[in-house]
């Protein structure tokens, strides 16, 4: 127990020393997340890469305890496999997410590394081959390898979907991490423990700085580094367990952030969007609509996060008839949360419908579009693309000033519709590479009397604008090539 206290103790040191200096280095490199769309709650720039803080804060105990306590190198000896593993796990976890927040990385990329980081992780040991049930254990076979990909890989992304509000997410993710420490410390999982209270340790430095009003986030590289942690230790946490409901206890503590990944899942198909894109019908969006303040918001979702954690406590001593009855007040607590938030309106079939067919209609021309930029050879060819799926976007005039680097940096602007446009148009600033305002810009005019451009809108110019930056790359890199290869001829002639 001793060296669960200083393992804490130290995370959190490290966390509430490291925040600061990050954040200090993130607002002088402008690592900021601009909040250059409606989904973004927050109004200034605010930092990013606090995830390495956590990050850092979780390995230092484990490092320092390895070197200085010879009870801990003989509990990371006695599982080296599992215990390389997580290490490495997170770490490429880490590295993806600071790609990500530096750099922007596109789902398919993300997707694929989270995928081959769980597969690694089944091979290692870490795997859901049975689930207990009440009546029973339900041995999974074959179907083990890819229902633990769909957990580590669900997990990972429903803690990065939720990170949506000023220490939202660090707040549940510490509760989920205390509960699997205490299952863990009763499954007598030493390894396990010790990983969730450097975890937690490094959650709680770090929301020091991430509650409302927050002075830096955790990003991608806090929350994708977090989740995969979480979903890793759950499925050691109730290996040959002997609790009725061995899994059922992460996925109650982590029943939020699963809860309104589904409910993204299911509303985005409904809805015709893109199964990746970012919208505002999150949990939290909701309730904020509904009237809750910023830190309401999170004060109430933190609450119902701690009565999930200490239901999924008591799931884990119960047995089956008990099991039975938390399970329905679990999904008592799910019903009035759907009604609340809005979730259950069913006087709104025929407008979810006709929010289909645009968003579907939008989709269609900005994918038409992408395959067109795919063959531009040149700015200009890219601008006249624009112009033809503007209309489809209900846009009435557009600008575009695209920034190519090969070598030096060269910038293309071109405009339509703005000098005729009355006094009324909305105005509409979208950046072509996410956070990255610097990368070059589509502006889009509206005079249909609107007085904000709607999330659906959003998301399908945020396509566009992820096609036209490739198609910009691609010609910059082109160009480079045709230029290195005169530059060699000259030379060799010469």
């Amino acid at each position: 127990m001793n060296t669960v206290v200083v393992a804490f103790l130290i995370a959190l040191t490290v966390a509430l020393v490291l925040t600061p200096l990050i954040r200090g280095a993130a607002v002088r490199s402008g690592v900021l997340d601009h909040a250059l769309t409606s989904r973004k709650i927050h109004g200034r720039p605010i930092p990013r890469l606090g995830g390495v803080a956590i990050v850092v804060a979780f390995y230092t105990p484990l490092v320092a305890l390895f070197f200085f306590d010879t009870g801990v190198g003989r509990l990371l000896w006695s599982q080296p496999q599992r215990a390389l593993a997580l290490i490495l796990g997170g770490l490429a976890m880490a590295a993806l997410g600071v790609y990500d927040d530096l750099n922007g990385s596109g789902a398919r990329i993300k997707f694929t590394v989270q995928v081959l980081v769980a597969a690694g992780m089944w091979w290692a040991g870490y795997r859901a081959d049975s689930i207990a049930t009440p009546f029973g254990t339900l041995e999974l076979g074959l179907l083990g390898f890819p229902v633990t990909v769909l957990w580590i890989v669900g997990i990972t992304n429903a803690l990065n979907l939720i990170d949506g509000l000023d220490g939202l997410a660090t707040g549940i993710a510490l509760a989920a991490a205390a509960t699997i420490f205490w299952v863990s410390f009763a499954n007598h999982r030493a390894l396990m423990a010790l990983f969730m209270v450097c975890l937690a340790g490094g959650l709680l430095g770090f929301l020091r700085y991430n509650f409302h009003p927050a002075s830096i986030f955790m990003g991608d590289s806090g929350s994708l580094f977090v989740g995969f942690v979480l979903a890793a230790t759950a499925l050691q946490t109730h290996e040959k367990s002997t609790t009725a409901v061995a899994l059922l206890v992460p996925i109650v503590a982590l029943g939020l952030p699963i809860g309104d990944t589904l409910l993204s899942m299911a509303r985005r198909t409904l809805r015709g969007q893109p199964m990746f894109s970012s919208d505002r019908g999150h949990i939290h969006h909701r309730l904020m609509a509904r009237g809750l303040s910023h830190r309401a918001t999170v004060l109430a979702l933190y609450g119902i996060t701690v009565v999930l954690s200490g239901m999924a406590v008591a799931l884990f001593h119960s047995d089956a008839w008990q099991t039975l009855a938390f399970g329905g007040a679990i999904v008592a607590i799910a019903a009035m949360l759907l009604v609340t938030a809005g979730y259950v309106r069913f006087d709104q079939t025929r407008l979810l419908l006709s929010d289909r067919k645009n968003n579907l209609a939008m989709r269609g021309a900005v994918r038409r579009a992408g395959e067109l930029l795919r063959n531009a050879q040149d700015p200009e060819a890219v601008w006249k693309v624009v112009q033809e799926v503007v209309p489809a976007l209900g846009a009435s005039c557009a600008s575009l000033t695209v920034v190519a680097r090969n070598g030096t940096i060269q910038t293309s602007e071109f405009s339509w519709g703005f000098d005729e446009a009355p006094l009324t148009v909305l105005r509409a600033r979208f950046s072509l590479l996410g956070e990255r305002p610097d990368e070059g810009r589509l502006e889009l005019g509206f005079v249909d009397g609107r007085r904000t451009v709607d999330r659906d809108t959003e998301i399908a110019v945020e396509l566009l604008c992820e096609h036209v930056y490739a198609a910009v790359q691609r010609i910059a890199a082109e160009h480079e090539t045709e230029t290195s290869g005169l530059r060699k001829l000259l030379t060799f002639r010469r």
